[in-house]
């Protein structure tokens, strides 16, 4: 009987680097040399070698966000799109399901208890107890990170890194978000924003993973990527206004409208448009969050609403079981995140451009 294979171990550094938010409420990041940590009861040290960059960690790091509670902190890691190699278990972690040598992903909730009403329902993304990924704890823009044993995502073999990574945030919540929405393989559905870091792969995943018909509404720039990505349909938002918008939505749906709507984009403006987007019993669901002061939904009238038996629906992210199946939909080659990698030197520009809107698709920090 052959020796069983001895465990695997890894050199593992005092210090490493982390890209923080030198001065919140502005684009700025800043290079630190940390102190590697020592992972606790249940935890697992990751070595991060990738970490995909959202739209969120912007309106954290500019505390553009009202909704949270706290405004963010000077020396706050960011990041919750973290993809690595499992170096280290801590106390209690060595019977669990990853073991040292494993690649694992940290998504945005960083933390879910697994207890709570929210969890126990698999709403993740509202547990009481949660702790979110570059929010009041470390985020992924850092080469070494602690996460729980129980809460990391396993990555399957053959997905690499870098298109593992934008999984764990933009794919896992426009797959949630669109399975919330109702709409039923063969109707139509408007995703607003199709061309950006959440949209190009919810167009994707309702397209080729749920066979939904897909129109993509974006910049013009943007339509060679939605329609590559699988929309049937690409409206240029500068060529429309509210009224003709919808009309084009309703004429490529036979009149009728579509099923749902997920707004991938942070814009109100998007909002006050989807309703009218809708056909009977349609289902707005709300991804994309607006910076600066909160707005309600334009045009959401209850006589309306019910007169066409309309709803609206939150997508806080997805679940463990959801970032699986999203993941497994990556790893059979049916979604591809169109990115492009950079150094962590490069995150204030990457911000800046995500800033004035040029972004197209997602960039992924190679943390190497």
């Amino acid at each position: 009987m052959a020796a069983a294979a001895p465990p695997q171990t890894f050199d593992i550094p005092k210090q490493y680097k982390a890209v923080i938010y030198d001065k919140p409420g502005t684009i700025s990041t800043k290079i630190e040399m940390l102190d590697t940590p020592e992972p606790g009861a249940g935890e697992v040290l990751v070595r991060l070698t990738h970490s995909g960059v959202c739209h969120s960690d912007m309106g954290v790091m500019e505390n553009t966000w009202r909704g949270l509670p706290y405004p963010t902190q000077a020396g706050q890691v960011g990041g919750h799109e973290g993809v690595g190699v499992v170096h280290k278990l801590g106390p209690g972690s060595e019977a669990g399901r990853v073991k040292v040598g494993d690649r694992v992903g940290i998504k945005w909730i960083a933390y879910a208890c697994g207890a709570c009403p929210a969890c126990l329902e698999g709403r993740d993304g509202v547990c009481f107890n949660q702790k979110i990924s570059g929010y009041y704890y470390p985020g992924t823009f850092q080469q070494y990170a602690l996460a729980p044993a129980n809460y990391v995502t396993p990555i399957p073999d053959a997905l690499s890194s870098q298109d593992a990574a934008p999984m764990l945030c933009a794919g896992v919540t426009t797959y949630s978000a669109l399975r919330k929405s109702g709409a039923q393989s063969g109707q139509w559905v408007v995703i607003a924003g199709a061309g950006g870091g959440l949209g190009h792969l919810a167009t994707q995943i309702g397209s080729r993973g749920m066979a939904l018909r897909i129109i993509g509404i974006d910049h013009g720039s943007k339509e060679d990527l939605v329609k590559s990505c699988g929309a049937e349909v690409f409206l240029d938002i500068t060529k429309y206004d509210d009224k003709t918008i919808a009309e084009a939505v309703k004429n490529a749906t036979g009149g009728l409208g579509a099923s749902a709507v997920i707004v991938c984009t942070a814009s109100n403006k998007a909002y006050a448009q989807a309703l009218d987007f809708l056909r009977f019993g349609g289902c707005l669901v709300c991804v994309g969050m607006p910076e600066g002061d909160s707005q309600p939904i334009a045009k959401s009238f209850p006589a309306a609403m019910v007169a066409m038996e309309h709803s609206i629906k939150g997508s806080a992210v997805g679940n463990q079981r959801e970032a699986l199946e999203v993941l497994d939909m990556a790893a059979r080659g049916i979604v591809k995140t169109h990115l492009r990698t950079e150094k962590m030197e490069k995150l204030t520009e990457v911000f800046q451009e995500m800033s004035e809107g040029k972004m197209k698709g997602r960039v992924v920090l190679d943390l190497q």
